[in-house]
């Protein structure tokens, strides 16, 4: 990508947004040929097409090239990362090895990056602000709250920095030497957001956010259960921030010398009025839309709320009191950033994402039509090649697993993502993001995908409203301790307004009833007639548990910018943190409705 595009801001990116959508099919062509040109000579493309008079030919590529896996591509990841040169998978040098969060298939996949991708997703963040522009003016006369993080990088055999997309970027010149943007105002500095510990990073940037409280207009995180750990911090912490306020001196507890020096500018003197304000506000028992009493100009709350994200849509609602929309801006991945969100203040259920045609070459893995899930391809079972279909043709209606091709060395790879087309912009085919595949729950013959499990879950809360009790996160585990096997559903339950006693194991119960009648068929048979699943348990867990989980995964490696709560937990060492913290058990007093059909 040349760096023009890095240029295009205001109505410069729509109408590059325009330009790439309406030649959504010859932007890919050209593009495919591009990444073809590039890496002629590598190792991966000459096993496959060295006998093709023409390793540029889409056809051929298309014909000869395998859909693969991250366990297909390992193996020259692998040799890369101990020493052997770029050319075995990419044309360009391999910069670094980006780490996934690794939190809903296992250990962190590394993905090979070349320079020019950050250039790629740089491009991406220059139209957010554009498209946002379109529906809330005056974004330049503020500051942004936005809580940002890095992780301690680490290195792989041969020195290539290993490290989370996100701190890539962060740590790049196109973050710490971007020229000033009034429509990008952050409150924290740089400084904060590139501290490696967690807490001095995020004491400082709320601390920045409180000073700057009367001048913020957006607030957010890149995840929602990072922006959500951030109000749990507060909570506990504003006594201590006000503290900092009041003296105008920062905690001792902040040793980082970059912290302490970024922030004595913003605590240059004390400030005991703005401290005796946010005492008043966060010095109430119900924290119900704390997020507009602290930030009254903000406008929107940005974050991931797609996916499994969704679960924390009542929680922000619940602090911002549904004042406050919920902005879900774009879609992306280690392995590639895929598109944008250009109606941003949809609901979160109806976000679709549109994807931008020069961010990679898409195909994509035909999974069903009207509305169902008809079939489903393991990890590593094959797929055969003239089953996808390519960007322009996708159907509205159907679904997909979305596979891509990369510059930097990923051919027909396999995302793993669930897709539904929802609609199209110009040629370019809009996606409402379904799921993870490969993020299921199983005891028997059943297999729960992470949207069933979903679906179920939001069925079942409701049955808690009435109480003044919030679903405030969950995560599942297949018990197969006895027979038969049965799920397991771990629940952190947030209790609101006056009715503050612990709810009627009742209600516990018409809740397990209410998430096993809304699983599937084949569920439901296991349970009824096969008897070869057991009756479904709630266990309650202490308030802060899943917090508790967020840290402990980040202790293993997760970044807390991509970190997202496992549906369904396989680490022994979590679970024996789930179990440690459960407070009450409930199961389902009766066997789901099932009926042959």
């Amino acid at each position: 990508m040349d760096g023009k595009k890095l240029e295009y801001k205001g109505e410069e990116a729509l109408k590059e947004i325009e330009r790439l959508t309406i030649n959504a099919d010859e932007v890919q062509e050209s593009l495919l040929k591009q990444i073809l040109t590039q890496n002629k000579e590598t190792e991966y493309l000459n096993k496959y097409m060295k006998e093709e008079t023409c390793v540029t030919d889409l056809q051929q590529f298309q014909r000869c090239v395998p859909v693969t896996s991250y366990e297909g591509i390992f193996p020259y990841i692998q040799r890369i990362a101990n020493g052997e040169d770029s050319s075995l998978i990419t044309g360009k040098p391999i910069t670094e090895m980006l780490c996934s969060s690794g939190t809903s298939a296992g250990e962190p996949k590394l993905m090979p990056s070349i320079a020019e991708d950050l250039d790629r997703r740089t491009f991406v963040y220059n139209l957010i602000v554009p498209i946002m522009n379109q529906y809330v003016r005056y974004l330049d006369e503020g500051k942004v709250m936005y809580l940002y993080f890095v992780k301690p990088e680490k290195s792989t055999p041969c020195g290539l920095p290993a490290r989370s997309v996100l701190t890539s970027y962060y740590k790049s010149k196109h973050f710490k030497c971007r020229t000033h943007d009034p429509w990008n105002d952050f409150t924290s500095p740089d400084q904060t957001i590139l501290c490696n510990d967690i807490n001095q990073s995020m004491h400082c940037q709320l601390l920045a956010g409180l000073i700057h409280r009367g001048q913020v207009l957006r607030l957010g995180a890149v995840f929602a259960s990072a922006f959500l750990k951030a109000i749990s911090f507060l909570e506990r912490n504003w006594r201590t921030l006000c503290d900092d306020i009041r003296n105008g001196q920062l905690s001792s507890f902040i040793t980082d010398l970059s912290c302490r020096s970024s922030m004595s500018t913003l605590l240059s003197s004390p400030d005991p009025c703005l401290a005796d304000e946010i005492t008043k506000i966060c010095n109430q028992k119900c924290w119900k839309g704390i997020l507009c009493k602290l930030w009254p100009k903000a406008k929107y709350i940005e974050a991931v709320v797609t996916g499994s994200m969704s679960q924390y849509v009542p929680a922000l609602e619940h602090y911002s009191e549904g004042k406050l929309p919920l902005v879900c801006t774009m879609y992306a991945s280690s392995e590639c950033y895929f598109g944008v969100n250009l109606k941003p203040l949809c609901d979160p259920d109806d976000v679709a994402f549109t994807l931008l045609p020069n961010m990679g070459y898409f195909e994509f893995i035909p999974l069903g039509h009207n509305g169902k899930l008809l079939m489903d391809f393991d990890e590593n079972e094959k797929v055969p090649n003239d089953m996808l279909v390519d960007l322009v043709n996708v159907k509205i209606g159907c679904f997909y697993e979305l596979v891509i091709t990369t510059f930097a060395g990923l051919y027909r790879y396999r995302i793993g993502d669930v897709l539904q087309v929802v609609g199209y912009y110009n040629k370019a085919p809009q996606f409402r993001f379904i799921c993870r595949r490969n993020v299921v729950i199983s005891i028997d013959s059943e297999k729960t995908n992470e949207e069933d499990l979903h679906r179920s879950v939001t069925k079942a809360k409701k049955l808690l409203e009435p109480y003044d009790a919030l679903l405030v996160e969950y995560t599942s585990y297949a018990d197969t301790s006895s027979l038969p096997g049965h799920y397991v559903l771990y629940w952190e339950i947030l209790h609101y307004g006056s009715k503050m006693d612990p709810l009627d194991p009742n209600v516990l119960q018409e809740c397990c009833i209410a998430v096993e009648e809304e699983l599937d068929y084949v569920y439901r048979r296991c349970r009824t007639n096969d008897k070869s699943v057991g009756a479904l348990e709630i266990r309650l867990v202490e308030p802060g548990t899943f917090e508790a989980l967020m840290d402990f995964f980040i202790t293993k490696g997760s970044s807390i910018n991509q970190y997202k709560t496992p549906r369904c937990i396989k680490s022994k060492k979590a679970l024996k943190l789930l179990k440690s913290k459960v407070m009450a058990s409930f199961f389902s007093p009766r066997d789901p409705k099932w009926t042959v059909t």
